[in-house]
């Protein structure tokens, strides 16, 4: 029962992976939005631009950890 419920939380191909990352991406901006009107100005900006890139290199590494190829 466990492992049925389990594989629904693994990640096994590319378009997946682009999926979790464009949910990520949603809430980094979301959040960066948040930020920038709680700290108004460069503050705020520098922490906008931050958020999307924590996402970049989550990215990176979530594509880079599926293998896509077919044997």
């Amino acid at each position: 029962m466990w492992n049925r419920v389990k594989r629904l939380f693994i990640i096994k191909t590319k378009f997946e992976a682009f999926l979790v990352i464009y949910g990520l991406a949603t809430g980094a901006v979301e959040r960066g939005l948040h930020y920038h009107q709680q700290m108004p100005g460069y503050p705020g900006w520098m922490m906008f631009a931050v958020c999307p890139i924590a996402v970049f290199m989550a990215g990176g590494r979530l594509i880079d950890s599926v293998n896509d190829r077919i044997d």
